[in-house]
């Protein structure tokens, strides 16, 4: 992991344009499906990420083959081997916890182990599991694995407690395979969703549904390869948007699907944010201060927790008091002591944040304990008076392609200094 400090000259408005790259969240559910394509696929639009590194290495331990180029990938599991995904690799990633659906469909088996990730709160896998265990798998727990076995899968019609949408695509995955109709009521409704069944469907599957609370799935015999390209990140896409507003810059965003963030650009718009259209450009910019705007997170369309604290960042300067409840992820304001830090008023109860703004924030050194929070922090810095260094930055190369390049562009003073050379410049010192 990179340990490294990303250094941030903050007070710069941020100008000109910025392209937006594939999603991390609809990419990586798509290569977990190509277990269940024998046969080659292709991803285009493919962002540079280590979590998409984490899952391909996870395809290739299983016994897949991987072509990967610039923006895109050949993903080959012809010869795919095995159904025990890799320890290293899984505890690293929570997603890849979505290789189990695939897994069983094919092999009916999958042998994983309890997923890691970011510490921003349980993300319990019982949903998963329920609803694997009612398409007809059989599951055990066994020192920190999960054990699924299934001589046949049969289409089954199963609620979710929440919306889960690493369920609702482990579910979805296995459906594929199962004997029957399944129908997933109370599914998750996220874009990505929308993404993997339309990458499944290309490759021959019957799902309808995605994107609404009920999918229905038909099993089919097999599945084909396929050309699929990734769609744009949307949570990328946000964190410029307050990129823009937070250093009252004016910025076109390129490549993005704005319909997959209207209620973020709704509140964006009530605080005072103008948000000019064109096809698949948007401008950004600012003609007043902003006004304080209070949001709760809720699963899609709602607010997206994974904005939550990019939104906090910015509400930190806006006059006024505005009021955040986290209601997706109990550990989520892990970023609020590293604000106050640059002097930033918020005040936690529970599960909600209470922000009073004020005239500009500090400059200091911070860490970063998770991805959003990192991206935060980096927007605090951009704004912020003097010299921000944020640590903990293997964070934001898990879900940011070329962060530093893009801003820079954007005309922010901001460099990374890797782990060797902090370490040289600290032997120097002494």
């Amino acid at each position: 992991m990179e340990s490294g400090k990303i250094i941030i000259k903050g007070g710069r408005r941020l100008t000109g344009k910025v392209r937006i790259s594939g999603s991390k969240n609809a990419a990586l559910p798509i290569l977990a499906a190509a277990i269940l394509i024998p046969e080659k696929i292709t991803l285009t639009n493919l962002p540079s990420l280590l979590d998409i590194q984490t899952m391909l290495e996870v395809l290739n331990e299983l016994g897949a083959n991987s072509e990967i180029g610039v923006g895109e990938v050949i993903v080959n599991t012809a010869e795919l081997n095995k159904y025990d995904a890799p320890y290293e690799q899984v505890r690293r990633m929570r997603a890849s916890a979505v290789v189990m659906g695939a897994l069983l469909a094919r092999f009916g088996k999958a042998y994983v182990p309890m997923p890691g990730g970011c510490n921003i709160g349980s993300r319990p896998i019982n949903i998963h599991l329920d609803g694997l265990s009612k398409l007809g798998a059989k599951i055990s727990l066994e020192k920190g694995y999960v054990k699924l076995s299934a001589r046949k899968l049969k289409g089954a019609e199963i609620y979710l407690d929440f919306p889960s949408v690493g369920a609702t695509e482990n579910l979805m995955m296995a459906a594929c395979a199962a004997e029957g109709e399944t129908i997933i009521d109370n599914a998750a409704k996220e874009p990505e969703i929308t993404a993997l069944a339309d990458f499944l469907n290309k490759a021959g599957a019957e799902i309808q549904g995605a994107g609404s609370d009920i999918i229905k799935i038909k099993g089919v015999k097999e599945l084909k390869t396929t050309t699929y390209r990734i769609i744009p990140d949307r949570i990328e896409t946000g964190t410029y948007i307050m990129a823009a507003a937070i250093t009252k810059g004016d910025i076109l965003i390129e490549e993005a699907e704005f319909d997959h963030l209207h209620t973020v650009v709704t509140k964006l718009e009530e605080a005072g944010v103008i948000f000019e259209k064109k096809d698949s450009q948007m401008r950004v910019h600012l003609q007043k201060e902003l006004s304080p705007v209070n949001i709760r997170t809720m699963p899609y369309p709602g607010f997206p927790t994974d904005l939550q604290a990019q939104f906090m960042a910015l509400m930190c300067m806006t006059e006024g008091m505005s009021v955040i409840i986290e209601s997706v992820f109990e550990n989520r304001f892990m970023h609020v002591g590293e604000l106050c830090r640059m002097g930033a008023d918020i005040k936690v109860d529970n599960h909600t944040a209470i922000i009073r703004g004020i005239k500009s924030l500090s400059g200091t050194a911070v860490n970063a304990t998770d991805l959003r929070a990192s991206a935060a922090l980096i927007l605090a810095g951009l704004a912020a008076k003097g010299e921000t260094q944020v640590s903990g930055i293997y964070h934001l190369d898990r879900g940011y392609e070329y962060l530093e390049e893009k801003l820079t562009k954007l005309g922010a003073q901001i460099k990374r200094i890797h782990s060797e050379k902090i370490l040289l410049e600290e032997e120097n010192y002494d």
